[in-house]
Order: C-alpha cells, then structure tokens, then sequence
C-alpha cells in the first residue's frame, strides 16, 4: 500500500471541495473528467465518491 504525499493530500481537499478539480488534477481531461462532472451534476456525494476513488487508484 503506498502512503500519501502532500500532493495527493491536496487533490482529496480538491476532490471533497469540487470533485471535478480534483479528477482533473489526478487524471486531466479525459473520461473520468467528464464522468466526475455528470456524477457531480446529479448530485454531489456520487462526485466526491467517484474523485476520491479515482485519486486512490492512481
């Protein structure tokens, strides 16, 4: 299991903050991007979950 670093320390405030910004900090504009922002769109706390999920993967 690999620890955190300052800069996945500052895509999760990100993430919880605007989830879009912080998948598009892990992952840039891509898939996951435009996924997180539709998720987001629907409803905040699918955002958060999707860009925390994201952010944990890579």
């Amino acid at each position: 299991m690999k620890g955190v670093n300052d800069m996945d320390l500052i895509r999760i405030i990100f993430s919880i903050l605007l989830p879009p910004i912080g998948v598009f900090l892990q992952v840039g504009i891509g898939g996951a991007f435009w996924l997180n922002i539709l998720l987001t769109l629907f409803g905040y706390i699918p955002g958060v979950i999707h860009a925390i999920y994201i952010i944990g993967k890579h």
